[in-house]
């Protein structure tokens, strides 16, 4: 991690992946993130995976670097606490990221009455404030029939959308700090998960060629839509995928196969030039079988060595557990990762974020709390309460610190 937003404090309420992402992303950039949660854990403290003792590996992963408060949030008391906490003074403070809905204590007009220049960013599943996620909000899109098998559409397995979602939610917090800064006003900011999709199908043209088409795109397989790509079986049996988008990644291909002069030929036939991605599209099925021969000619190993010496744009088709196991990218090997002891859970490996700042020395990546590991300190230092009030908050189940078990009263979310 490279602290470059050392000395800002976000206050999260979240659930899920989206916010908790996005809370995450400023933890790993230095920001100082309180997550709170029901005592005992609220609606992902056991999401899958787990391990062989329950431990949420889910959990734990998108929560590094940030500290734990344990509070019963459904007593009035501890929803004064929290709307405290959220509204501390200061100029890095006051700015508070959830997903939970935007009413009651958390409303936005009860919370900026304590700070009128609270930065407040509120994510719902879609603009009139319903539940969404990923897979509902995915299907609508009408992308899961881009990878139709069988007429059946097939769900992609990674939360996109709530992924990038998390990432606008950095972005927004961000923006509107550096307004409060410029201009000493706060802000409520929205945003729909649905409406993160919705932009980025627009964006990436999916939404006009209907317009200007009068049609969308099929499913192609395997295929890279309007250029070249598609995958091969070597002979041992593993496959590759290779791509062929820049000039220079198509000429690699066909130099390596040594298929120069059936390529031209096929152009000629065609009336095509290669030259041109769309082009090379419009024959994607001509082309795999002139490729195709090649890679059945030569083992995984043998067929690796060749394309990176070609310069091919490729990569293998591989497990989870490969990548894992096997893959020198995702090893220590890598700066990204580092081993990192995760209390609760054991020795794991470990990413930092992506960004690297030139400026900025890298210190190791922070594990995720105990649930309610800092429950003590943040009332301390953050809310200034003395021992003797802790203790009472303590004694009368109203917060917790780490390995307190979930009651009737405090299981489930906001």
């Amino acid at each position: 991690m490279q602290k470059i937003l050392q000395g800002m404090r976000v206050v999260e309420g979240s659930a899920f992946i989206a916010a908790p992402s996005g809370g995450m992303t400023l933890a790993q950039l230095g920001a100082d993130v309180i997550r709170f949660d029901l005592i005992g854990g609220g609606l992902d403290y056991r999401r899958w995976p787990v391990d062989s003792r329950g431990n949420s590996l889910y959990w734990h992963g998108l929560n590094k670097g940030k500290r734990s408060i344990a509070i019963d949030f459904r007593q009035p008391e501890g929803q004064e606490l929290l709307s405290e906490l959220i509204a501390s003074p200061g100029p890095d403070s006051g700015i508070f990221l959830s997903n939970f809905p935007p009413r009651g204590w958390l409303a936005d007009e009860g919370l900026r009455a304590k700070r009128d220049d609270l930065i407040y960013l509120s994510l719902s599943g879609d603009r009139h404030g319903g539940s969404a996620l990923d897979y509902t909000v995915n299907c609508r899109l009408g992308l899961p029939w881009l990878s139709a098998v069988a007429d059946r559409p097939v769900n992609n397995p990674l939360p996109g959308w709530d992924l990038l979602a998390g990432q606008q939610i950095a972005l927004g917090l961000l923006a509107a700090e550096r307004h409060r800064r410029m201009t000493g006003a706060g802000q409520f900011v929205s945003i729909a998960l649905a409406d993160v999709a919705l932009a980025a199908m627009g964006h990436l043209g999916y939404l006009a060629e209907v317009e200007v088409n009068g049609a969308g795109r099929e499913s192609v397989g395997n295929h890279v839509f309007g250029s070249f790509g598609h995958d091969f079986a070597c002979r041992c049996g593993r496959r590759v995928m290779i791509v062929g988008v820049s000039p220079r990644q198509w000429r690699s291909i066909v130099e390596v196969t040594q298929t120069e002069a059936e390529v031209d030929g096929l152009a000629n036939k065609l009336g095509l030039d290669f030259r041109r991605e769309g082009d090379r599209f419009q024959a994607r099925e001509q082309l795999a079988r002139l490729f195709a021969p090649w890679f059945a000619e030569r083992d995984f190993a043998a067929a690796a060595a060749e394309l990176d010496r070609a310069g091919v744009c490729w990569g293998p088709y591989q497990t989870v557990t490969e990548l894992v196991r096997d893959d020198a990218e995702c090893s220590e090997a890598n700066p990204l990762f580092q081993r990192m002891e995760q209390p609760g859970v054991g020795d794991l490996l470990t990413p930092s974020q992506a960004l690297n700042f030139g400026g900025l020395d890298h210190t190791p990546p922070s594990p995720a709390p105990l649930l309610g590991q800092h429950t003590d300190e943040i009332l301390a230092e953050e809310l200034g309460l003395g021992s003797g009030e802790i203790a009472r908050l303590h004694d009368q189940g109203l917060v917790a610190g780490p390995g307190k078990p979930a009651t009737d009263a405090s299981r489930g979310a906001a």
